[in-house]
């Protein structure tokens, strides 16, 4: 019997093994908590955006969508900026916890984990600049969530498991968004800022709370 169960340990421990190298499992809770916190700080600029150009009487909802306007450069700018601190967070985090666990941030399984995320993220984008062009800015932001959560589902089988269920609840979430077209940007602040934030908490309580 003892002889049994050492074996299943051994099992179960090569098991592990082969999991850790065929997953990127770096990845640290507190990069979801930042990214989050980065998004509910982009969101609050564009809604005191938004306030103060509704204040002057100004059809905001147009100039953010018209080519060259004051509105759309300041939305872009909130954007990238956002953008930029989110990665910028995520990167750090997610160094500190792969050199506290002593795994490598960057190798095969990174790579696949960075193109499987990449590709999914990069036709959204074009999708998203051609629906601008065109006039359909209000389909931006579900088409945003819609294809970000693809890419984490995509990307799913190269990192933690629940992953994938933060990407089923940012697809869901862009797919109902495609109803509400006016309340893209509160649609926009809860998926990309508070699921982030839940994911990223639940992730630090379950891996690395001790």
């Amino acid at each position: 019997m003892t002889e049994k169960n050492e074996h299943l340990d051994t099992l179960h421990d090569i098991r592990q093994m082969m999991e850790r190298s065929s997953r990127f499992i770096s990845l640290s809770g507190l990069s979801g908590i930042g990214a989050g916190v980065c998004a509910l700080v982009g969101a609050f600029f564009t809604f005191r955006l938004m306030a103060d150009e509704r204040a002057r009487g100004t059809d905001y909802r147009q100039l953010a969508f018209e080519t060259g306007s004051e509105v759309q450069h300041q939305l872009l700018w909130i954007g990238g900026c956002t953008f930029l601190a989110a990665l910028i967070v995520a990167f750090v985090f997610t160094y500190l916890r792969s050199a506290k666990t002593g795994i490598a941030i960057w190798g095969t399984t990174a790579k696949r984990l960075l193109w499987n995320t990449l590709i999914p993220l990069v036709a959204g984008g074009i999708v998203a600049i051609r629906f601008i062009q065109w006039g359909y800015g209000g389909l931006v932001a579900p088409v945003c969530l819609v294809f970000y959560g693809l890419a984490l589902i995509n990307a799913s089988k190269y990192t933690l498991n629940e992953i994938r269920w933060l990407g089923f609840s940012e697809l869901a979430l862009g797919i109902i968004n495609l109803w509400l077209i006016g309340y893209g940007l509160m649609f926009w602040t809860f998926g990309f800022g508070v699921l982030h934030i839940i994911y990223g908490v639940a992730m630090w309580w379950k891996y690395e709370r001790s």
